[in-house]
């Protein structure tokens, strides 16, 4: 098995890449020239916004992992002509030149409603409005509507590994006024890597399914681990399932956290 990875570089791929490895997968990553990849990968330079470089870089591969994509900027041209069109030109390549690798799409939690009556379900009708998650939902039916064999992961917040993600959230969230019961649903680096090894199985094949770990946890939980000192409220909670997802279907596909919960990584000194 040969795995493509799109976003080799950002906050996912490194660490991905550097699991898949260990786990003996034969691992090629799309990257611009001059950027750092981890041991035993191997290098293909280009971009999915130049579709003449992918050719050369999906040739021989059976699953392609696609995570490149852009999300903290105002730009929404920039996010629009990435998430949508990088993802338009990467599936062109593979039906043209790998038709028979598998698609993995890294999709986000982002795109459910925040007014939901319950945590989103994969079978929710979506139709957000800013251009990271819309942008996303595009993507998600290029590829759905594409002749490969696709499976679309929906991935919650992100944390571990000192990424430094989890630090930065309390600040961010008291920033844009949330409430500290508010919860999200999370997943660790390492069960990216256990999310995308059972995909590379097929067992999500022509699914989309949401990928998080045991427990939700809320602002001022996840504060407190941090040693961030969060603004305190006893108002109700207008959205009380805002950002948390469903992940019945998950786990009924055989998809187990190794990392229940932040708690257990901070135990464990994965954070």
């Amino acid at each position: 098995m040969t795995v493509l990875v799109t976003g080799g570089t950002g906050l996912v791929g490194p660490r991905l890449l550097k699991r898949l490895t260990e786990a003996g997968i034969e691992c090629r990553a799309l990257v611009r020239p001059g950027k750092e990849l981890p041991d035993g990968v191997e290098r293909a330079e280009g971009d999915i916004l130049s579709p003449e470089t992918l050719p050369t870089a999906v040739q021989g591969v059976t699953a392609v992992i696609h995570l490149a994509a852009v999300f903290r900027t105002r730009d929404d041209d920039q996010i629009w002509t990435v998430n949508r069109e990088g993802t338009r030109n990467l599936i062109a390549a593979v039906q043209q030149h790998a038709p028979d690798a598998r698609f993995l799409l890294a999709s986000t939690s982002n795109v459910y409603d925040a007014e939901s009556s319950r945590p989103g379900r994969e079978g929710d009708a979506v139709a957000p409005t800013l251009a990271y998650p819309a942008s996303k939902i595009e993507a998600e039916n290029l590829l759905r509507a594409s002749e490969l064999t696709w499976a679309i992961l929906r991935l919650p917040f992100i944390y571990g590994d000192q990424d430094g993600h989890l630090e930065t959230l309390p600040e961010l969230a008291a920033d844009m006024g949330w409430h500290p019961a508010q919860k999200l649903s999370v997943i660790h680096h390492a069960d990216i890597a256990t999310a995308f090894t059972l995909a590379l199985t097929g067992a999500f094949d022509g699914r989309t399914v949401n990928i998080a770990d045991e427990s939700p946890l809320s602002i001022y939980e996840m504060s407190q681990i941090v040693g961030y000192d969060y603004p305190s409220s006893a108002e109700p909670l207008a959205q009380p399932w805002k950002g948390q997802m469903d992940v019945t279907l998950a786990r009924s596909l055989g998809f187990t956290p190794t990392i229940s919960t932040i708690y257990e990584a901070a135990r464990t000194r994965a954070l």
